[in-house]
């Protein structure tokens, strides 16, 4: 089965809005095993959206339509498909009431044109819309399935889970196996790198498919397979991750969708372990990261932001000697890394203590290139690591890749005791 998005409005051609919606259904038809090949915009006019509408349906079973569906005279989706399917549109009486009690329950006059909203396609299903006033409409019309939602995305997607996913059940997807799917998550290792290891087996992938998502220090790979039992399909995806586990397991974090610190956080309170953290180029990002998991208030004890040599010596004790003069090694250096990691550990008293200390950009420091990091790892009663990076990317992307290696390392650690 193959799906189609198009989104309907000129503010999305021009750039004034971001089409949140295309994002969101595409994830909704993979959840549910639906293929999406094919993905549209076009601006507000009948004639170029019954263009598009055209190749749709020629190439895909299920279009959905989105925006659109507004008061306006500019609003004319529903106009459009129901032209090109020879159809004529009235008035659903349950939408139009739903306006009337809109407008009367706030004393307000209602304008002729929100009868717009309320018009439906002759034949079709209108989709009530419990969140605005623009009734939706599904339909089948010479073997494709179109289905039109509202743009905003607060109405889009209650109308979608409630309305269209129910009506796609009934009248489309009747003999569809359920798909499923698990997420593996990996940190330590890029998208390319990931894919250069798994390439065996993404070669020869038929079912289950093996699919790579990537963002800043993280990378999902999505496993997925149809199957008449979620039994049966686990069989299958655990077979398949414990091949890939095999291949990567030093960056194999989590078979779920959850962020590494989120893992980190989860094992550290079982373990009743705790941490702190004296940062630089990251300017809290470290600590904002972690704080950021329920719960991490029982690990995170503290940590200092110290942003200039003066607060690192002041505050996290590193010696002026490193810090400047002609032969320091000066604050982006793994000396003053491996001091922070240890002084901020000490005076938290903390099981662990984190550092990190770089170049972010835009230009360089002490003479040293954007992307250089080090980042700086304390464990009570073990010897102190230091790792030198070379990051890519401006400078809100090296202090993200720079917390998630420190995050990783952490990780690897905590797999090691």
């Amino acid at each position: 089965m193959k799906a189609e998005i198009i989104a309907v409005g000129t503010e999305l051609l021009l750039g004034q809005i971001t089409n949140t919606n295309a994002q969101y259904l595409s994830r909704q038809f993979a959840g549910m095993g639906i293929d999406l090949y094919y993905q549209s915009v076009v601006g507000d006019n009948i004639e170029r959206i019954k263009e598009v509408l055209r190749l749709s349906s020629r190439r895909a079973d299920i279009v959905v339509l989105t925006g659109g569906l507004g008061p306006t005279q500019d609003d004319v989706t529903k106009e459009a498909l129901a032209e090109f399917i020879g159809s004529s549109l009235h008035i659903d009486r349950m939408a139009m009431d739903n306006i009337d009690r809109f407008f009367m329950d706030r004393g307000r006059e209602m304008t002729e044109n929100n009868k717009r909203q309320a018009l439906t396609i002759d034949g079709g299903t209108p989709l009530p819309n419990e969140t605005g006033l623009a009734v939706g409409n599904a339909i089948t019309y010479e073997d494709t399935h179109y289905i039109v939602l509202p743009g905003p995305p607060r109405e889009l997607v209650p109308m979608f889970e409630k309305q269209a996913v129910p009506w796609l059940m009934q009248h489309v997807l009747t003999k569809e196996l359920p798909l499923y799917s698990k997420m593996l998550k990996f940190a330590g290792i890029g998208e390319s790198a990931l894919d250069d290891r798994l390439s065996d087996l993404i070669t020869v992938q038929t079912d289950p498919t093996i699919a790579l998502y990537a963002k800043e220090g993280e990378v999902t790979v999505r496993l997925s397979t149809k199957a008449p039992s979620e039994r049966e399909a686990m069989e299958k995806l655990d077979r398949l991750e414990k091949q890939i586990k095999d291949i990567v397991p030093d960056h194999l974090y989590a078979n779920e969708d959850v962020p590494i610190e989120k893992v980190i956080v989860d094992i550290m309170t079982e373990r009743g372990l705790t941490l702190s953290a004296a940062e630089s180029c990251t300017g809290g990002l470290v600590m904002d990261t972690i704080t950021s998991i329920p719960g991490s208030a029982t690990v995170l004890l503290g940590g200092i932001v110290c942003y200039t040599n003066e607060i690192k010596h002041k505050l996290v004790h590193v010696p002026q000697r490193l810090l400047e003069g002609e032969n320091a090694p000066g604050a982006v250096s793994i000396e003053v890394a491996e001091v922070l990691a240890e002084q901020v550990r000490m005076v938290a008293d903390s099981d662990f203590g984190l550092s990190v200390t770089g170049v972010a950009g835009p230009g360089e420091t002490e003479h040293k290139p954007v992307g250089l990091v080090y980042i700086g790892l304390s464990e009570r009663g073990k010897k102190t690591e230091v790792y030198e990076l070379h990051l890519r990317g401006d400078r809100d992307m090296v202090r993200i890749r720079a917390t998630k290696a420190l995050l990783y390392h952490l990780w690897r650690r905590l797999q090691a005791t």
